[in-house]
């Protein structure tokens, strides 16, 4: 099982300098991964929030082993060809270390519904989510053909890619526990984000949904947000069949001194 970092970019943690600092102490205390909330709003007392593409170039410039990536992009309320054009530049520049995470988002007061796709119900929008990182992944392939979908239209030969792709970016689709809708349609990408787990016992549903879907467990990811960062429950995790197990802070009243520390002891295996 793999450990890894996951921190809203808000406040205290809502400068460049610090994040990057934050992800060189976590390369180096034995940390497998360092991710970033992508938000444009949040409720108080939150104050100040950063873009995670742009720390996440300077974090991957700083860095050279950790994988990294936005956590996550509710890539329905973006514009579906910026993030491609940003994914492709930030692949590059971590050398093959980006890991994308995508899902419906936060409606308000936590997050925000952009036109035009926020007057559809939670099934539209699920299928209109499946769309777009579907699109989002041939974009990225490079192909060039028209696509004339339910949701978004792309005429051929409009997108030009970011050069020789000699990968797949990984793709890691987030899920709400107990909706079991998000991990079908993350069962045909490379890994399933979940959160809000009630704990371990969990994790066996979420893999037999998984697998009844299609996804292939010997290779695929299964990520749960669980606990402070020095919480010590991981071996339970572990043992239930999680690959990822991040940690995080916040998003209210972080203190920058303190996530430092606990990012500095390393990740708790216990």
């Amino acid at each position: 099982m793999r450990h890894g970092l996951f921190l809203p970019p808000f406040d205290e943690l809502a400068d460049p300098h610090r994040l990057v600092e934050l992800a060189v102490l976590a390369e180096s205390s034995g940390w497998d991964g360092f991710f970033l909330w992508d938000h444009l709003t949040y409720p108080a007392p939150v104050s100040a929030i950063l873009d995670p593409y742009v720390c996440l170039s300077a974090v991957a410039t700083a860095t050279s082993r950790m994988a990294i990536g936005p956590m996550i992009t509710p890539l329905t309320k973006r514009t579906l060809a910026v993030v491609a054009r940003q994914a492709l530049a930030l692949d590059a520049l971590s050398h093959g270390r980006l890991i994308m995470g995508f899902g419906l988002g936060d409606d308000p007061p936590l997050g925000e519904r952009d036109q035009p796709l926020h007057v559809l119900n939670g099934v539209e929008r699920g299928r209109a989510l499946s769309e777009a990182v579907a699109l989002f992944r041939d974009l990225l392939r490079g192909d060039a053909r028209a696509h004339d979908g339910e949701y978004y239209q792309v005429p051929a030969r409009t997108f030009v890619g970011g050069g020789t792709r000699s990968r797949d970016v990984p793709i890691w689709l987030g899920a709400r526990w107990p909706h079991q809708a998000p991990l079908r349609r993350a069962a045909a990408y490379d890994g399933a984000f979940e959160i809000f787990l009630d704990g371990p016992e969990n994790v066996a549903e979420v893999r037999s949904t998984l697998q009844t879907a299609g996804a292939n467990l010997e290779h695929f990811d299964v990520v749960v947000w669980s606990g402070a960062i020095d919480a010590l429950d991981a071996a339970r995790w572990s043992a239930q069949g999680v690959t990822w197990l991040l940690r995080g802070a916040g998003p209210f009243n972080m203190r920058f001194e303190e996530i430092r520390d606990q990012i500095a002891a390393g990740p708790r295996r216990e």
